[in-house]
């Protein structure tokens, strides 16, 4: 990595208690609220690279008034494709214009001949960790940052001598990168593919843990949960992040809502809880990024 980047803790540190993820269906109701609901908030850099106008100026005032951070959608980290260089050097330039320096992605495929717009499942194999390691690298080097990864919800698995858990952290080692805890996702998969998620969670590196997503599903049939993003936080899920705080300490942790948005309100209280348990955690000895 260029020695001008943010070293990976010093990067997570400029972000501290629970945010929302922005959507634009979200902007009118964060702009007319008071923004003291929430502590960061978090954006896609590819629906907002070359937005302008008033869209783009209520982007830089919300960004001027909350720390932001970067999730990012079409890196095709694990894909055989190419390296969408162009991509690389535009979202390098948005991180740059906003002083972002916490930016993550996730570990997935999305692109083959163009781009798929979804997020599709890796073969766990020693094969994909070496492979999807060099493009961490090389994505780094050019964004002059640290890359975090996401655990993603899947619905199929590929041909892998290595299971979830242990393909996970020989990434995060091969790699030497962080990890983005999506704790809906580890439960979603639990279910899908049939493990304990408190074990899973239990044997995760707490040094790799960066911060942590939340979210809601959708049960689509028994034994089959979809990621949707579309309702509120369970309580499985809440009850995850209560043990991950407990065993991991506590992390900065962000709320995703993609659709289906209820008043800004009912939002506003679920990233209270987690503040609730943040709090909790913290004063029974966890610990803050």
């Amino acid at each position: 990595m260029s020695s001008s980047a943010a070293k990976p803790r010093e990067a997570v540190a400029t972000l501290r208690g629970a945010g929302l993820g922005l959507r634009r269906g979200l902007l009118a109701a964060l702009q007319a609220d008071a923004t003291d609901a929430l502590d960061f908030i978090e954006v896609a850099p590819e629906n907002w690279i070359g937005v302008g106008g008033r869209l783009g100026r209520q982007l830089r005032e919300l960004s001027e008034r909350l720390p932001l951070c970067c999730h990012g959608l079409s890196l095709n980290l694990g894909g055989h494709a190419p390296l969408d260089f162009a991509l690389l050097k535009a979202i390098k330039g948005f991180l740059d214009q906003h002083g972002v320096a916490v930016y993550s992605e996730h570990l997935a495929a999305c692109a083959d001949d163009g781009h798929l717009y979804d997020l599709m499942p890796l073969p766990f194999c020693d094969a994909t960790v070496g492979h999807v390691a060099a493009r961490i690298r090389t994505v780094q080097e050019v964004l002059e940052r640290p890359l975090i990864l996401e655990n993603i919800s899947a619905y199929a698995r590929l041909p892998g001598e290595l299971d979830e858990l242990t393909f996970l952290k020989a990434v995060l080692e091969s790699a030497d990168c962080r990890l983005l805890l999506d704790i809906n996702n580890l439960l979603v998969n639990s279910v899908n593919f049939g493990f304990d998620p408190r074990a899973y969670l239990a044997a995760l590196p707490s040094a790799r843990i960066a911060y942590l997503h939340l979210a809601g599903h959708h049960d689509q049939a028994p034994g089959l949960k979809i990621d949707s993003h579309g309702a509120p936080v369970c309580a499985p899920v809440w009850s995850l992040l209560k043990q991950a705080y407990a065993l991991h300490g506590v992390r900065p942790t962000l709320l995703e809502r993609d659709f289906n948005f209820p008043p800004i309100g009912e939002l506003y209280a679920e990233v209270g809880h987690i503040r609730d348990l943040q709090q909790a955690a913290g004063s029974a000895g966890g610990c803050r990024v």
